[in-house]
């Protein structure tokens, strides 16, 4: 059975954020580097299976190696910074941000005018959701926008490996592998107290998969059916499916002009025609 492509983006949507929402009540027996270092290494296990039976390296050459190194770099710097935010800062805040660089992502693709409708809508639904939550530590700020540019980064480059040889879940496999390497002396000391803590341990682990997983391969079977700029686009409903998650897991209550937001980001991807 084949799916729609945007029905995988909403299951990468909702795992996003369902995962983070997790591991921020983590924080209280882990620090936030400890819990990203536990959420990239829990997912890497999972995709060592996978790598064990496939195998993918034997037909990567040098320039797939080069998306590789880059996707998994990426992929652990942006997991650091945006644990770091959300630890100082509500998860609909550092989702709204998030979705700021994403936007130019979106309107470089944009030619119709329904199109560009769209693109306005969802816009001023993640403005009103942005601008309600803009409370916080500004330490927690200045990793929110580092975690914004590398998401957008992220975009790029596993968009452009989804429709090449490095992308599907071979290569996320492989780039998943390569940001141990880097989340290694980010998060290696504050996971060490987990070892001896079972529950922390389980409640990683956890996140793990429906962190990196989950939504990372949801966001390859989207990504190599969908053009760049209409998955920044359906980008727009992450600040929402926060805001939902954040409402359900942490107890963080929308006020009015929050689902006046959700309303817009919904009314603007649904408005929105797939461009290639």
């Amino acid at each position: 059975m084949t799916f729609p492509p945007w029905s995988y983006f909403v299951g990468s949507a909702v795992f996003h954020y369902l995962g983070p929402s997790f591991a921020v009540l983590l924080f209280s027996r882990v620090a936030p580097l400890g819990v990203a270092g536990l959420r990239i290494w829990s997912a890497v296990l999972v995709f060592l299976l996978w790598r064990r039976w496939r195998r993918p390296w034997r037909t990567f050459n040098r320039g797939t190696w080069r998306t590789i190194t880059l996707w998994g770099a990426v992929l652990a710097l942006m997991n650091a910074s945006f644990y770091l935010a959300i630890a100082r800062l509500p998860l609909a805040t550092v989702a709204a941000i998030e979705f700021l660089p994403v936007i130019g992502l979106a309107a470089l693709g944009m030619r119709t005018p329904r199109n560009l409708t769209a693109l306005a809508a969802a816009v001023a639904g993640v403005y009103l959701l942005t601008d309600v939550r803009l409370e916080g530590e500004p330490l927690g700020f200045v990793f929110a926008f580092a975690n914004a540019g590398l998401f957008a980064l992220y975009v790029v480059v596993a968009h452009r490996a989804a429709q090449s040889d490095a992308g599907g879940i071979d290569g996320l496999a492989m780039a998943m592998l390569v940001a141990t390497v880097f989340v290694l002396p980010i998060g290696g000391v504050q996971a060490v107290p987990v070892l001896t803590d079972p529950v922390a341990l389980a409640a990683g682990i956890g996140v793990g998969i429906s962190s990196s997983v989950i939504p990372y391969v949801c966001d390859q079977l989207a990504m190599a059916r969908l053009s760049r700029a209409t998955y920044a686009l359906m980008v727009a409903l992450l600040p929402a499916t926060a805001t939902v998650v954040g409402l359900v897991v942490l107890r963080q209550v929308p006020v009015p002009t929050e689902l006046a937001g959700i309303g817009l980001v919904i009314a603007g991807v649904s408005l929105h025609r797939g461009e290639r």
